[in-house]
């Protein structure tokens, strides 16, 4: 009996009320249990249906933005880890290019160096004016190894080149050149040359002082450079030259060699060893030193080096043409060739004329620098090769190379994609949720994106300072590429991380559109833009969007 009214009495205490009896504790917790579902349902019954529909109204809101945020991260890891690669000299190169031909440059650059100190650049500028079926001029004081740099390309002539080589004074005459008159022909009547084994037959061509050249060489000699071709009594004969190389000690000091100059497309002028590296060249032994290839060991290693040297007349040809074919040049290349004549010609004092023949000719060398390296579309970093075709006295070479660099170092146009996404952003909040205006929006952020997907992938590297675009570059020398990587590196390190937001940005503004997300949902995935939209755009277009619901 004292049981049952110690339940009824706990049955009917009060809210809160705890007994302390021990045998009335399970009763206690029953009456806890029920308490709580008649204070939440009395909660529930008090709440406005308003505060309800809000709740539930941010919990979708939070699984949208999650959802949003989770396919982001999906698109953006890929993206960022292939801007991480090299971008060149792959088993597939994009260009087209056989796949071991960067290999087999690389063999070759080591085996031209051999050697030599401090002759890097000259080098792989031997190999790619071959490559581009151009000429070089090596200009420089005496004892600078200028004659044996172009001697030095006469090796890729094993398989069946011609190698021709000729020190001009003011006294030569046509005959060192191109061939002497033949005698049987002279019978018949007819003025004809002999020209086997002269130059109209060569592959290859060294030519020492060729400033020294006078009129009666002069208009022979710029027809073969520049068209290949040889008029041989009363026919024209095609030349088979690769590349000349020009070697001399001074610029031309008349008028009538300017032709001959602007027929030279790469220029480099060859300075004495520095002192950093003196001691490397005065502690090479005898047999190593360049030049002395005379006696019969040292010939023996020559003929050996030849025979070891991995690219052939054959690799060359074809190159320019598939390069031509193959490689694109952007906008932002040509951009920066047309400002960088505009300030040799303008800017500069003296001025630094410019040919349209060089301009032409030294977008066919950048094609070729890309195709080479496996790619198939010319790098902004390619045209630090121009410092060695721009210039007409040697001191102009440092102007061009700074004014590339500090162009190179330039924002990359982030303000410009930031405020063309910020445009983008507004007209996607306008169409809110419009499924026809989100796909033709959505269409214009993929283009977005493409855009700063390029630019990240040019900047590969950025983030260690490695640079490998830079470092990796089969014809910038490991100098030149240094300099410049220190140069560019801290800057392009914050212009990636810049370009890393705004992929991210464009990317969340992108799959928003596939959602066809509502503009209160993307206020809250990009507040800045969001806020930005508010503030700026006209007070027709910013009201609550989104909010009001659909029918």
């Amino acid at each position: 009996m004292a049981s049952v009214s110690a339940q009824i009495v706990c049955a009917t205490t009060t809210r809160g009320t705890f007994t302390k009896r021990t045998g009335l504790r399970s009763c206690s917790t029953q009456t806890n249990t029920t308490l709580k579902r008649v204070s939440t349902k009395t909660r529930a019954a008090a709440e406005p249906d308003w505060k309800t529909k809000q709740r539930e109204q941010d919990a979708l809101i939070s699984v949208e933005e999650d959802a949003v945020k989770k396919r982001v991260e999906e698109l953006l890891a890929p993206i960022l880890n292939s801007g991480e690669g090299t971008g060149g000299d792959n088993t597939s190169p994009a260009s087209g290019a056989p796949a071991n031909l960067a290999g087999k440059i690389r063999a070759a650059t080591s085996a031209l160096e051999f050697g030599l100190v401090e002759r890097e650049t000259e080098v792989r500028l031997l190999l790619l004016a071959a490559f581009c079926g151009e000429h070089l001029l090596l200009l420089g004081p005496p004892g600078t190894a200028k004659s044996e740099l172009g001697r030095r390309l006469s090796s890729v002539c094993g398989d069946g080149g011609i190698f021709f080589e000729r020190l001009l004074t003011r006294f030569s005459v046509p005959e060192e050149l191109f061939g002497p008159l033949s005698m049987k022909g002279l019978e018949n009547d007819e003025y004809v040359r002999q020209i086997d084994g002269y130059l109209p037959t060569a592959t290859v061509a060294f030519v020492d002082e060729v400033f020294k050249a006078n009129s009666a060489i002069l208009n022979s000699l710029l027809t073969i450079l520049n068209e290949r071709l040889f008029d041989n009594g009363n026919k024209r004969v095609e030349v088979p030259l690769l590349c000349l190389v020009g070697a001399s000690n001074e610029l031309p000091e008349s008028e009538e060699l300017d032709a001959l100059y602007d027929r030279f497309l790469l220029r480099s002028c060859v300075e004495q060893v520095s002192s950093s590296s003196l001691s490397t060249l005065l502690s090479m032994k005898a047999g190593e030193l360049p030049g002395k290839a005379a006696g019969s060991a040292n010939t023996q290693n020559a003929n050996n080096a030849s025979n070891a040297m991995p690219l052939k007349v054959s690799d060359f040809r074809g190159v320019k043409a598939a390069a031509e074919a193959g490689v694109e040049v952007p906008q932002s290349v040509v951009d920066l060739i047309v400002d960088l004549r505009s300030y040799l010609q303008n800017k500069c004092e003296p001025p630094v004329y410019v040919s349209d023949r060089r301009l032409v000719k030294s977008v066919a060398l950048l094609r070729v620098a890309a195709y080479t390296n496996g790619r198939n579309s010319v790098s902004e970093f390619d045209t630090l090769l121009l410092a060695n075709v721009l210039w007409q006295r040697p001191s102009e070479a440092q102007v061009v190379r700074e004014w590339i660099l500090t162009r190179l170092a330039q924002d990359r146009g982030v303000d410009q994609v930031q405020y063309l996404l910020a445009g983008l952003f507004g007209r996607a909040c306008r169409a809110d949720g419009n499924k026809t205006d989100c796909e033709a929006l959505n269409a214009e952020a993929a283009s977005l994106r493409q855009v700063l997907s390029s630019q990240i992938s040019q900047l590969a590297g950025t983030t260690s300072g490695s640079l490998p675009a830079l470092r990796e570059h089969l014809w910038l020398s490991p100098t030149d590429a240094e300099r410049a990587a220190q140069t560019l590196a801290p800057l392009f390190s914050k212009v990636r991380r810049g370009l890393e937001k705004l992929l991210r940005e464009c990317l969340t503004l992108e799959v928003a559109l596939e959602r066809a997300t509502e503009p209160h949902v993307m206020a809250l995935l990009l507040p800045d833009y969001w806020a930005d939209f508010i503030r700026s755009g006209p007070i027709e277009d910013v009201k609550p969007l989104g909010v009001g619901g659909k029918p």
